[in-house]
């Protein structure tokens, strides 16, 4: 039945319900904005690293030659200004509001830029914070971005939709760690994907081992890795592990994770690269 319509149109014979067709809710970027691809960074759960994955990545991808962006959807528990240093504030004019560069030239977004007070709570309903994440992709002057990185808040609510429904997201990268009920936390992230037809590029596990700086030898601290096994499980493409390195803590805790030498993502920034390129 078509929603135009007050009877059952199978019975009268009319074509009126093959008319209406679903409308699509994405939202319009600002229109100094030219988004070539964006990628979702996402879990089940909070604390499994997805602002350290979402930094990494947009490192890893700016240090190929691409042009990267950070949209910090988690709204009422924003990181990532810190983890880049970042301490200026947003600012804007009658055209839109522009993103902070960081020391490398990434653009960032967040609600923390736009505080009076870093510290200062967000205290607001479901749909506030949906709306403020919806004008950081309307509102923003985001000019040529070839990946951006999308920092979602934990679970399946009201962000992760507006975001899925909004942005015309290429994909997600789903964040785990060994010590999860990973097929439960997996399953909800690919349910949700199927749902808003967004496919699952990959899944990283964070705090997958600890490597002796003596000997080198990997301990699993959290109990072995399923990260493997999942990926078949769930037909997930592509995998990779983080380890348990303090010097992720001292660098973010500085504010300068661009100078993190380490390249435990770059096979993952190889493989976005092979999909996507530098154009659709």
């Amino acid at each position: 039945m078509s929603e135009n319509c007050s009877h059952d149109c199978s019975d009268c014979g009319s074509s009126c319900s093959s008319r209406t067709q679903p409308q699509s809710l994405l939202a319009a970027p600002h229109a100094g904005t030219h988004v070539k691809h964006v990628i979702a960074v996402v879990s089940g759960k909070g604390g499994v690293g997805k602002s350290l994955v979402t930094s990494l990545m947009a490192v890893q991808m700016q240090r190929r030659g691409f042009k990267t962006a950070i949209l910090d959807a988690d709204i009422t528990g924003p990181s990532i200004p810190k983890a880049f240093g970042i301490t200026s504030h947003a600012t804007g004019d009658e055209k839109g509001i522009f993103p902070v560069a960081t020391k490398t030239g990434i653009e960032i977004m967040s609600m923390n830029l736009l505080l009076e007070d870093a510290a200062a709570p967000v205290v607001w309903r479901g749909p506030v914070i949906s709306g403020a994440v919806k004008q950081f992709w309307t509102d923003v002057i985001w000019g040529d971005i070839d990946y951006m990185f999308v920092d979602m808040p934990p679970g399946t609510g009201d962000v992760p939709l507006t975001v899925f429904q909004s942005l015309p997201v290429d994909g997600i990268l789903v964040i785990t760690s060994p010590q999860e009920l990973v097929s439960m936390i997996v399953e909800k992230a690919l349910k949700m994907s199927e749902i808003m037809h967004v496919p699952v590029l990959g899944l990283v596990e964070n705090m997958s081992y600890f490597e002796c700086p003596d000997c080198h030898s990997k301990h699993e601290i959290f109990g072995p890795s399923h990260v493997e096994e999942s990926a078949v499980k769930y037909e997930i493409p592509h995998t990779a592990k983080l380890p348990m390195d303090p010097k992720f803590a001292y660098h973010c805790d500085k504010g300068d994770i661009e100078s993190f030498p380490a390249d435990y993502l770059n096979d993952t920034a190889a493989y976005l690269e092979g999909i996507f390129g530098k154009g659709k």
